[in-house]
């Protein structure tokens, strides 16, 4: 299989090798069976197969496997490092006041659901993120897993597109 040469990055994440492409896959999305899936569908034609076989794999993903994933997202607000970070960008900017409102709607979010709040923040306000904890702190539970899968396959293609953009976190 061949690749174009304006895409570089496609090409180098398909010349890694198995462990190589695990590693890199879980700082995109935390979840081991998310990653052994992405990696295992290599080599890729171009970024829409990638972006297919991610999507595939982030909807076989069981419940277990998602909390796999939020394990290792920071709380929106807290400080975060790397790619989170740069996601968080607009929560970090905001005032005290905002700041401990989305502090207090953490706790309450993760009191009624058992998990961190996951939320695409990349271009987001703070007082988005807040408004958007607090409508989603009326959902039922089924309701809300749904929307986490979501917000995760977000932030999972955002990374594998930074990563294959810039290449590996650092």
């Amino acid at each position: 299989m061949t690749f174009p040469d304006s895409d570089s990055g496609l090409a180098r994440f398909n010349a890694l090798d198995a462990a190589g492409a695990r590693e890199e896959l879980r700082a995109c999305c935390a979840a081991g069976r998310w990653a052994d899936a992405v990696a295992t569908g290599r080599p890729y034609a171009d970024r829409s197969a990638l972006r297919a076989r991610a999507d595939a794999a982030l909807a076989d993903l069981t419940w277990d496997d998602l909390t796999e994933a939020l394990a290792a997202h920071p709380r929106i607000g807290e400080r975060a490092e790397g790619w989170s970070r740069q996601e968080q960008s607009g929560a970090a900017a905001a005032p005290d006041a905002v700041r401990d409102e989305l502090a207090e709607g953490n706790r309450a979010y993760e009191k009624r659901f058992g998990h961190v709040f996951l939320i695409c923040a990349s271009g987001l306000t703070a007082t988005q993120m807040l408004t958007a904890l607090r409508a989603r702190l009326r959902h039922d539970p089924a309701t809300e897993r749904e929307v986490v899968r979501r917000e995760l396959g977000a932030i999972a293609w955002l990374r594998l597109e930074r990563l294959l953009d810039d290449g590996p976190e650092g």
